[in-house]
């Protein structure tokens, strides 16, 4: 069986939330950047956080956001840890592991070597390769994570239809998912239970 691990986001409701627990999800992911259409608001995240088990881990996901109010969302979200999908720098990630005491996520698009090359020397505690913002719903080129050399969190394009062969291929430190497993822009249980089920049958 593998060990990588599940993570849902773009989490906005509250069976959401309950069905990615039933399903044994290790990270749930919330929007808290509000140009995004699966914004959700601090204290939502808060209230629903009550129907994570103590294993899974809260993620609150920004972009290019300033400092202090990321550091306002992880106090009111009581966010386990923080994701930064932007432009963020080392030094940015720096201040915001410094003033939150929360473990950082940073997304780098994976293009070319040098991308690559920035996420091995990411100050990140954890890095997530992705084809973009948003929810692309995009497959990158597979080829350049598997030279990264350290953990990852694999994202971009995953549905219940690639991600056992993604599993197989790369062994990720975890696979992410948001639009792979929605139907008209929200969360599909069906699918959500089947991308589960590829990942666990690995």
């Amino acid at each position: 069986m593998t060990d990588t691990k599940i993570k849902f986001c773009g989490l906005r409701r509250e069976e959401d939330v309950k069905l990615a627990a039933s399903l044994d999800a290790d990270f749930f992911g919330f929007i808290l950047t509000d140009r995004f259409k699966r914004y959700i608001a601090p204290k939502e995240v808060a209230r629903l956080k009550e129907f994570i088990p103590a294993t899974g881990k809260t993620i609150g996901v920004f972009v290019d956001e300033p400092v202090d109010y990321v550091i306002a969302c992880a106090k009111t979200a009581n966010l386990d840890m923080i994701q930064l999908h932007g432009s963020e720098d080392d030094a940015y990630i720096f201040e915001i592991k410094e003033k939150t005491g929360l473990p950082v996520i940073k997304m780098i698009k994976p293009l070319s070597e040098d991308d690559i090359i920035t996420a091995r020397k990411s100050k990140a505690d954890l890095i997530l390769l992705d084809s973009g913002a948003g929810g692309t719903g995009k497959v990158f080129d597979w080829s350049l994570a598997e030279r990264l050399g350290r953990d990852y969190i694999l994202a971009g394009g995953l549905t219940p239809d690639n991600v056992a062969d993604a599993v197989k291929k790369l062994k990720p430190f975890a696979v992410d998912v948001s639009s792979g497993v929605e139907t008209e822009g929200i969360k599909d249980f069906s699918k959500m239970k089947a991308f589960a089920a590829e990942v666990k049958k690995i």
